[in-house]
């Protein structure tokens, strides 16, 4: 799906309620953009034929551990496993997948966009600089002082999540696990960690698929005690868009009913 301005790492797609909605939206968004430079030729893709798909005999990686940041939650764990049982009694083999991400993979990369956007933020009149919000200033800021070797060693962990995601994912058709490893936290805080020293602890399970150009959907699984949606990612090989989109369409007829939306959601003592 083609973007403006393109930046490794960088990828959008639609918000719907549904996998066939989300088909409507990428037949019209994944057409060809020119102000995309780095996008690729476009490609003659049924978008709405989302039925044809088999699961007896797919082999589906199961993450639940992503190698970095925060540890999933237990109830997010319980509802990744759900998920994964009904592909398998759909006829799928689920097999766990051992995580690729390290501390180190996660820390460069974070290093990397932090020098990359105080570049950016440099860049800016002084009047627009100060318009942007103080937490977001403080994290780029991290990125002062830092060598060029150092930038380039940073850059190169950024390539390293990829080459580790596509050889890690390669012999599974398509890869389940949480989206975040948590459903919700304070208002008021700017990260889950509220620590903007580990802003990118909660984004392990995604950002591999996204640095990989892998393509990956997030479908609703199950709630937390809160009544908090809880999202199941599903991951597949680059460009096999229509088949993540086909999973998903398959895993919202395995999956419960879900609650109606919106709701009142009585809130625990």
């Amino acid at each position: 799906m083609p973007i403006d301005p393109p930046y490794m790492g960088r990828c959008a797609g639609p918000m719907t309620r549904t996998a066939a909605d989300a088909a409507l939206m990428m037949a019209v968004l994944a057409q060809p953009d020119a102000r995309d430079h780095m996008s690729l030729p476009p490609a003659a893709i049924d978008w709405l034929d989302l039925d044809r798909l088999d699961l007896r005999g797919l082999r589906l990686g199961l993450l639940l551990d992503a190698g970095c940041g925060m540890p999933a939650d237990p109830p997010v764990i319980a509802a990744t496993q759900a998920a994964a049982r009904r592909f398998e009694a759909a006829g799928a083999t689920v097999e766990p997948l051992r995580p690729w991400m390290t501390p180190e993979l996660l820390a460069g990369m974070d290093r990397f966009w932090r020098i990359r956007s105080v570049c950016d933020l440099q860049a800016m009149p002084p009047e627009r600089r100060d318009r942007v919000l103080p937490i977001v200033r403080t994290w780029a800021e991290g990125g002062l002082g830092f060598s060029g070797e150092q930038a380039f060693a940073a850059y190169s962990q950024a390539l390293a999540i990829r080459a580790t995601t596509v050889a890690a994912t390669q012999a599974f058709d398509y890869v389940l696990s949480p989206v975040s490893p948590n459903t919700a936290f304070p208002a008021e805080w700017a990260y889950p960690t509220n620590d903007v020293q580990r802003a990118m602890d909660h984004i392990g399970f995604t950002v591999p698929f996204s640095m990989s150009e892998q393509p990956a959907v997030s479908v609703g699984c199950g709630y937390d005690p809160h009544g908090v949606p809880i999202g199941l990612q599903i991951a597949g090989r680059r460009f096999d868009d229509l088949g993540v989109l086909r999973m998903a369409h398959a895993f919202e007829r395995l999956r419960p009913a879900q609650r109606p939306w919106p709701m009142a959601v009585p809130v625990p003592a």
